[in-house]
């Protein structure tokens, strides 16, 4: 009975312990974003560096309180140019990975053309994008999407091809169709990769879109970097950089929440 008492005891314990894992874990980041902070403020207090070259945090955050209508009104523009273009990107790789895993000569013929639209700098990209999309809503997109395509093609490619040879075969003695086989298998063990490459282009969507407003726009945080560096209005530029962060990681905390929800098993085969 003690036993059973001692046992329960320390299940309590560890259940415990697990919810304060996560504070405990947000504990050492926290700290070390602070000593940083106060680290910056004293090198450019004692130094005395114009603000103008590197601002301190304080002024960064006044900049932020005082901009922040402006910071706002841009942030939307910007994080939709994001998302759509993280849905479209994503999307079509997706298909083109089902497409790939069932018709090889088609993974043959076009994942080199994916490959080598990849290596093309999206600052290249951009220009060309612009003059034949005129400056709208279209060429950010299209950049976004550019930017959110690769890794998730290639990890759906991994992800779709990752099914144990076992499961295979259990499934051809069971006289599974094509598309069973596809649904019941390859998207349950793809599932894990894909959300893998989301996390990433979560974040890399937003980038795409604050390059593509570099090159031509009236409205988003890209078009207030570019403001704020021909203003030397370096603590609003820092500003813009935050809120651009802060954008990345709402994108990145939404999925990784929807992974904890939908991802509920530990894949068999690792990254």
């Amino acid at each position: 009975m003690s036993t059973t008492t001692e046992a329960i005891a320390l299940s309590s314990a560890a259940k415990t312990k697990s919810k304060k894992s996560p504070l405990r874990r947000m504990g050492p980041p926290i700290l070390a974003v602070l000593v940083l902070l106060v680290v910056w403020q004293l090198i450019c207090v004692i130094f005395q560096i114009p603000y103008y070259i590197i601002p301190t945090p304080v002024e960064v955050a006044g900049a932020f309180v005082e901009k922040l209508p402006s910071l706002t009104t841009n942030m939307w523009p910007t994080a939709f140019e994001a998302l759509l273009g993280f849905l479209v990107g994503n999307s079509v790789a997706v298909l083109l990975a089902v497409l790939f895993v069932h018709w090889r000569a088609a993974e043959e013929a076009l994942m080199p053309v994916a490959v080598f639209i990849q290596t093309i700098p999206i600052v290249a990209i951009a220009p060309v994008l612009v003059l034949m999309l005129g400056t709208g809503y279209a060429p950010k997109v299209v950049i976004a999407a550019l930017i959110s395509f690769f890794p998730t093609l290639v990890n759906m490619v991994k992800g779709l091809k990752a099914v144990d040879r076992e499961h295979l075969e259990l499934f051809r003695l069971l006289s599974a169709s094509r598309s069973e086989t596809f649904w019941k298998l390859r998207v349950f063990a793809s599932v894990p990769f894909l959300f893998s490459s989301l996390r990433i282009t979560a974040t890399t969507s937003v980038i795409g879109a604050i390059v593509a407003e570099w090159i031509g726009a009236q409205e988003g945080l890209g078009y207030l970097i570019i403001q704020a560096t021909y203003n030397f209005d370096t603590p609003f530029l820092y500003a813009t950089m935050i809120m651009a962060s802060l954008v990345a990681v709402v994108f990145f905390t939404i999925i990784t929440v929807l992974e904890r929800l939908i991802v509920t098993w530990t894949p068999d085969s690792k990254m």
